[in-house]
C-alpha cells in the first residue's frame, strides 16, 4: 500500500501528458494501421502498404496514372511532423551535382556542372497539390528538404532559388529515421530536419492556397535493374497541426 502514492503520482503525471498532447493542436494523419484518410493509388496492388505500424513503399507500384500516395483532405497553412527513413540506395546516380550556397550548379573547368556517381533513393513530399513544391528526400550532397523544382526554375529570381537550397545537410545516415518539421504559411516555407533549419521562409511564388499532400512516388525498373532512383522509403508518425490563415 506503500505505493500507493507513486501510482497516483504516476498516474496524474500521464493524463497530464495526454491532456497537453491533446491540446497542441495537431492531429495524426497516419494512424499506424491502415490507410484510413489517404487514397491509394487505383491499381497500386499493394506496393503502397503498412508494416509493422509503418507505410512502406517498394517503389513498384502498378497503378497505370499516378502512383503517389495523397491525402484525402486539402489543407492551406499548417506544420507537418513527419518521420521518415531511406531503407537502401541499389541505384547508382550518375548524375548528382555539387551546389553552391544560392543553389547554382559548381562548374568544372569546361564550364560544364561538376557530378557525382553515388547510391541514390528519391522521394519527397508534395505541398498543396503541386509537384513543383516538393520537399525531397533523397541521397544528394546538398541533404533533403530542398525544394528542387524551384530551385531549378531558371524564370526565378536568384533569391528564390537560393532559399529553397539547404542552408545545411542534416540527414541521417541511410537506414536511419529522420524527422521532418515543415512549416507552410502562405507561399512562406520552413523546414527543420533533425531538429536542424535546413530552409527558412523560403518563397514559393505561385503556389495555391490549397490542396493535397503526397507522398512521392520514384523509380522505375526495366529488365529487373532500376534505371533511376527508387522511393526506397518509409513513414511514421505523421501529423498536421492547421493554422489560421
Amino acid at each position: 500500500m506503500r505505493f500507493a502514492p507513486l501510482f497516483v503520482t504516476l498516474a496524474l503525471f500521464l493524463a497530464t501528458l495526454a491532456t497537453a498532447r491533446a491540446d497542441d493542436g495537431f492531429q495524426p494523419l497516419f494512424n499506424g494501421k491502415d490507410f484510413s484518410g489517404w487514397v491509394v493509388p487505383t491499381g497500386d496492388n499493394g506496393h503502397w502498404k503498412v508494416v509493422d505500424g509503418v507505410i512502406d513503399y517498394d517503389a513498384q507500384s502498378e497503378a497505370a496514372g499516378d502512383k503517389n500516395l495523397w491525402t484525402e483532405k486539402e489543407y492551406g497553412d499548417f506544420i507537418l511532423r513527419c518521420e521518415w527513413r531511406i531503407k537502401d540506395t541499389p541505384y547508382l546516380n550518375p548524375r548528382i551535382p555539387v551546389l553552391r550556397f544560392d543553389g547554382s550548379h559548381k562548374l568544372g573547368p569546361d564550364g560544364k556542372p561538376i557530378t557525382l556517381t553515388m547510391p541514390d533513393s528519391d522521394s519527397g513530399i508534395y505541398l498543396r497539390a503541386t509537384p513543383k513544391a516538393q520537399v525531397n528526400i533523397w541521397c544528394w550532397p546538398c541533404g533533403s528538404g530542398e525544394v528542387y523544382g524551384y530551385r531549378m526554375d531558371q524564370t526565378l529570381p536568384p533569391e528564390v532559388r537560393a532559399g529553397v537550397t539547404p542552408k545545411l545537410h542534416a540527414d541521417n545516415n541511410v537506414g536511419e529515421w529522420n524527422k521532418f518539421e515543415i512549416t507552410l504559411r502562405g507561399t512562406k516555407l520552413s523546414v527543420v530536419l533533425n531538429g536542424h533549419q535546413v530552409l527558412e521562409n523560403a518563397d514559393l511564388p505561385g503556389l495555391p492556397a490549397r490542396g493535397k499532400l503526397a507522398l512521392q512516388h520514384h523509380g522505375g525498373m526495366k529488365d529487373g535493374q532500376w534505371n533511376s532512383p527508387p522511393s526506397l522509403v518509409q513513414f511514421r508518425n505523421i501529423e498536421i497541426k492547421e493554422l489560421a490563415p
